[in-house]
């Protein structure tokens, strides 16, 4: 499955060394498992790159998807990339929140989801900016279902505390967190309006580098403001 999604992610296709190094697999099995996908019909192999094969693409529902797709991995990587962070994706949707892409490097990790991302929203910055685009009656749902709890010596402390903080959060501003997550972490999450959708693009970096916070933050500001127009489709479903 990860090799899927990583081919997913490259649109113009890939080859096995590449998919390898991203997916932390051992070449030899990684070769192995490729032969298997192409002999499927989950891959295709052309010119020493692998693509998408037809099962997959029924699997996904349509080669659109998989575009779609693309544009955010994309995305995601070259703001990475320029911004030297680990870029996130994030959605709400069906009452739940859902990570649904995550560019990062060897060098410059994401950070690890050691508690359910879903039932954490409170302690984390994606998680706080797509509570904070919500009504109250949405936000009291989820916290009727995933309560507030301590999971660092930083993280609010209730649910009264939580809602008292994501009202006074104004809709188009960044929400920064320090160390509620993950000790050692600070985290940075950037509203997404396009139609309905609740969305959001963050940021993480290791407490030690807290001072690049804010520059960083900016720049992704800049970035998404930069390429909205041509994401908007691919965020808005």
């Amino acid at each position: 499955m990860r090799l899927l999604e990583c081919v997913a992610g490259h649109e113009r296709g890939v080859p096995a060394k590449q998919l390898a190094r991203e997916t932390g697999l051992a070449l030899p099995t990684a070769y192995h498992l490729l032969r298997t996908l192409v002999h499927e019909g989950y891959l295709c192999r052309d010119g020493g790159l692998f693509f998408l094969g037809e099962a997959a693409v029924r699997l996904s529902g349509s080669a659109a998807q998989q575009k779609r797709r693309s544009a955010i991995v994309d995305a995601l990587a070259h703001w990475r990339d320029a911004i030297g962070v680990p870029v996130y994706y994030a959605v709400y949707q069906e009452g739940e929140i859902q990570v649904r892409c995550v560019s990062d490097t060897p060098g410059n990790p994401a950070v690890e989801e050691w508690a359910d991302f879903r039932e954490t929203a409170h302690a984390h910055a994606i998680g706080q900016c797509l509570l904070s685009q919500l009504d109250e009656a949405a936000r009291r749902d989820h916290l009727d279902r995933h309560p507030v709890r301590s999971i660092t010596p930083y993280t609010v402390r209730d649910n009264h505390a939580l809602l008292k903080r994501l009202e006074r959060a104004r809709r188009t501003d960044p929400v920064t967190e320090w160390q509620e997550y993950a000790l050692g972490t600070v985290c940075a999450a950037i509203p997404i309006t396009v139609g309905t959708a609740v969305a959001t693009m963050a940021i993480s970096l290791p407490a030690h580098q807290a001072d690049r916070l804010a520059s960083a933050v900016e720049q992704l500001q800049r970035e998404i403001g930069q390429g909205l127009g041509s994401l908007a489709l691919s965020i808005s479903i």
